[in-house]
């Protein structure tokens, strides 16, 4: 780097401490503040200079420096020295490893009688800063990929007919390096349009950046924070399918992801500007346009580099990108959730097994388009495929214990043939138990109770217990089984009427059906 020159007021106190008060060149420089080479240097330059001590009244700071270091003198001996590509120059340092010590060893060589090594980092330095003020970061190739939502949105028709409208959400990527941009819209800003965004511009641009850039947003970020902020789990699973990280920028600092606050700005006049007169039916019809209108934003060539962003793209960041994985990101949403009694987790108003050992745990459940996973600390424990909101339960055989799991392998046709092999009495009992119940499955074990009693009362008992409960109307099977405790399957339901009988049948009399 070229020496800094010392100010001039500084300059004044060390000639009046040197010449007036005597001190030496080392005590000159503690109390100025300045080197003691400085110090012995600025002399030398003053003894060569034509200047005397004391100095002129008339003598301005700019004439003074003009004496002492020569500005217009070598100004002119820089007459007729090859001029670097300054924008080549800043187009290269944008490579690994690339330093201005390598660039302008290789100018040098090219270029025996061109610029020292400290004149050519100020010139450089001096064009740089005439740059934008959002260009003047630095960004390596395939390093950082900035992405946001852009302020303003695109009225867009749904509906032919009624003329419905919506507003469409504009979601903008720029690579760090090169500029090249990528503009896609979306019906929201929501997690889900978020993601499949982001799956986009990856696929647009061929590859992963090694960081990715965003604000602070919920989608995004879930607890923003300066020293060390909260990455959506969602968004933080689909940085690593892709091999990238989250660098959030701080909050409140828009000029962290400045290049893509200026890349916002340049697509919406780019687009927005052109296309404020033309009318959308229908997401698929804007997305087209837009897409026709970033080719030819992409392939504009700049003024201060002369290359178009594509140009620059495939030079310095297509190279320096992670390759993308076989398959696309899968959007997937996390729940926290509490594991039943009858160890099913309800998730999206379905309800999912998990191995009864974890009844009452709390899980995490991940949920994608397709598949349900559940994990507990960390672990996965159960697997689904996705079913419909409709309140059913989705259960593996596995997953249950093998009392449940014996009862579980019952059906209804299992259930009436069994039934059937006791007796036909058995049968028709637990036929319309069955259809009594609102579902089949609650009766399941009632019937399943009825045919296990043959084990200790035999199957021809049962089938007469059976005919003698479905004619007092009793089809439950605590009526079943107390007949054959008592030993009423033998006895004939009607007994022979004593002479001099007389039936009683009358309106305000319940009979023995009402207790039954």
């Amino acid at each position: 780097m070229p020496t800094e020159r010392i100010a001039m007021r500084k300059v004044r106190e060390i000639l009046r401490l040197t010449y007036d008060a005597g001190l030496p060149s080392r005590e000159v420089a503690r109390r100025v503040g300045v080197g003691s080479t400085g110090v012995r240097m600025m002399l030398q330059r003053f003894r060569a200079s034509k200047l005397e001590w004391p100095l002129a009244d008339g003598l301005t700071d700019t004439a003074l420096e003009l004496e002492l270091y020569g500005v217009a003198a070598k100004r002119g001996s820089e007459r007729g020295r090859h001029e670097p590509d300054w924008a080549v120059v800043n187009r290269e340092l944008k490579r690994k490893h690339v330093t201005l010590q390598v660039l302008w060893d290789e100018y040098i060589e090219a270029h025996p009688d061109g610029y020292r090594y400290s004149r050519f980092c100020e010139l450089y330095r001096s064009w740089e800063g005439r740059l934008p003020v959002t260009m003047r970061q630095t960004h390596l190739g395939g390093d950082r990929m900035f992405v946001d939502y852009a302020g303003d949105t695109v009225s867009v028709v749904v509906d032919r007919l009624t003329g419905e409208i919506r507003e469409a959400h504009l979601f903008v990527a720029v690579m760090g390096a090169s500029s090249l941009s990528f503009a896609w819209p979306t019906w929201t800003e929501t997690l889900p349009d978020w993601t499949d965004s982001h799956v986009r511009a990856f696929d647009f641009f061929g590859g992963a950046a090694r960081l990715l850039i965003p604000d602070n947003a919920k989608v995004a970020v879930i607890k923003a924070c300066l020293y060390d902020p909260q990455v959506n789990r969602t968004y933080a699973e689909l940085a690593a399918h892709y091999g990238t990280s989250v660098l959030a920028a701080r909050p409140y600092r828009p000029r962290d992801k400045a290049k893509v606050e200026a890349c916002v700005g340049i697509v919406e006049r780019w687009l927005f500007g052109r296309l404020r007169n033309r009318v959308w039916y229908g997401l698929d019809d804007l997305r087209a346009a837009m897409a026709e209108m970033m080719t030819a934003l992409n392939a504009r060539v700049m003024r201060r580099f002369g290359r178009s962003r594509r140009e620059l793209f495939e030079e310095i960041d297509r190279p320096l990108l992670k390759a993308l994985p076989a398959e696309p990101y899968v959007l997937a949403e996390w729940r926290r959730c509490k594991v039943g009694i009858d160890y099913h987790v309800e998730a999206a108003k379905h309800f999912y097994s998990v191995p009864y050992r974890h009844a009452r745990a709390q899980v995490e459940v991940r949920l994608t388009a397709r598949t349900v996973e559940i994990f507990l600390r960390g672990e996965r424990v159960a697997s689904h495929m996705r079913g419909s909101g409709n309140g059913h339960h989705t259960t593996i055989n596995d997953h249950m214990p093998s009392s449940h799991r014996r009862y579980g392998d019952w059906t209804v046709e299992r259930l009436l043939d069994e039934a059937g092999r006791l007796g036909p009495s058995v049968r028709m009992l637990c036929e319309m138990i069955l259809s009594d119940r609102p579902h089949p499955e609650q009766g399941y074990r009632s019937c399943l109770g009825i045919v296990r009693l043959a084990r200790a009362y035999g199957a021809v008992r049962v089938d007469a217990a059976s005919l003698r409960a479905l004619e007092i109307g009793a089809r439950k099977y605590g009526a079943v089984k107390s007949i054959l405790e008592k030993k009423l399957d033998a006895d004939p339901l009607h007994r022979p009427r004593s002479a001099g009988e007389v039936s009683v049948d009358h309106p305000n009399i319940r009979g023995p059906k009402y207790y039954h």
